[in-house]
């Protein structure tokens, strides 16, 4: 038997809960178009994402450890998964749409810069007086005008769902300050939408605690003085060797974390009797941690802040890509010929400026350090 599209919608309204989005009530496309034949609206959002350059090149793109510096480290590809993983639990459990917190998920990171978020701040630093760069609106930058995948319209043309869910995206590394007019007439994102939120906090948190001790950037010792990783750890049983504690204390953090975020959403909800979808985006977000693991998750993030972003070998790399940047963006804007053909066209439109930005937000870590040589180096073959 087939399961066309009108039967996937019948069973979210059998399903889910009455605060989700359904993929049948969507705000819609800017661009209209026929509806999928077997899948939902929010299904073939997520394989648009899935299948678009900028989702590819992620795997090349810094979350904390430059990609050259080891295979194992995670990038933005791989975090984007694990925010996926964790988010689609947290939606499960919820009852809202998993297929909606999915592509917003894979879609959260995808307007990310090479070298993570020293090359948005010096980004955003170069392109002051011409809009800034802020990473956010340059994801709905990217799948609403650079991917050019489809003839009769520009961008992924993603439903308004998904669209927000980027828009407002909120960490604390991602301020939602440059909301465009079409969705500011929402308190709040979707509960999708806030669950992403919070499921790349957990998972950051969570990787950034693993790659750190593989690195060496953090030590077992140090972290004793962190309340909520010491508590997990302690409750590993010393039986096992060191790194075999490490990786179930890992889990078991992700293990305490979503729970908690699940039992206190659904008190959230039933304290502000959130029972429409209409009342979710008035209401302020309620996907949150309990106040007493919010301030747990505080000291750990200032720890991380300390020992691990703010390690001396993790700066010095930050510098290099400053430098490779604004090397970059100043030799492109001199000489805008430079520029490959499809951003050369995008000038009158969008200025020199913009143009090259979108290019070398564009890049992964990999490209931008070899176009560097290229540029610079006089004997690097072109």
């Amino acid at each position: 038997m087939k399961i066309f599209r009108e039967e996937l919608e019948k069973v979210e309204k059998r399903t889910l809960a009455p605060y989700a989005v359904f993929s049948g009530k969507s705000k819609g496309r800017v661009y209209n178009e026929p509806p999928p034949e077997y899948r939902t609206h929010f299904m073939r959002d997520r394989d648009r994402i899935i299948h678009s350059t900028a989702f590819r090149r992620l795997e090349y793109k810094t979350q904390v450890f430059v990609n050259h510096e080891g295979d194992y480290y995670r990038t933005r590809l791989t975090h984007a998964l694990e925010v996926q993983q964790i988010a689609r639990t947290i939606a499960k459990l919820l009852g809202v749409n998993e297929c909606l917190t999915e592509a917003i998920s894979l879609a959260h990171d995808i307007g990310h810069t090479p070298f993570g978020h020293a090359g948005e701040t010096k980004l955003n630093e170069l392109m002051k007086g011409y809009g800034g760069f802020e990473h956010n609106v340059q994801g709905l930058r990217v799948v609403d005008i650079l991917e050019q995948r489809y003839s009769k319209f520009r961008g992924l043309n993603l439903c308004y769902e998904i669209r927000d869910g980027i828009i407002k995206h909120e960490t604390d590394y991602d301020s939602p300050n440059l909301v465009k007019s079409e969705f500011e007439s929402t308190v709040s994102s979707s509960i999708e939408g806030q669950i992403v939120n919070i499921a790349d906090e957990i998972a950051y948190n969570a990787h950034d605690l693993d790659d750190g001790l593989k690195s060496a950037y953090l030590n077992l010792e140090s972290l004793e003085t962190v309340e909520l990783w010491n508590n997990i750890f302690k409750r590993t049983d010393d039986i096992f060797e060191k790194q075999e504690r490490i990786y179930m204390a890992i889990r078991n953090f992700i293990k305490l974390e979503v729970r908690n975020v699940i039992e206190t959403t659904l008190k959230n909800i039933k304290e502000n009797n959130i029972n429409t979808l209409k009342k979710v985006y008035s209401t302020p977000p309620v996907v949150k941690f309990s106040s007493d693991l919010e301030k747990l998750n505080r000291e750990l993030k200032d720890f991380l802040m300390q020992n691990l972003y703010q390690h001396y070998k993790v700066i010095k790399m930050q510098e290099k890509s400053k430098r490779i940047i604004e090397s970059l963006f100043l030799i492109y804007i001199k000489e805008t010929n430079q520029l490959p053909p499809q951003f050369q066209k995008t000038i009158p439109e969008f200025g020199k400026e913009r143009a090259t930005c979108d290019y070398i937000a564009g890049m992964t870590d990999r490209f931008a350090q070899n176009e560097y040589e290229r540029l610079f180096l006089p004997f690097k073959k072109m």
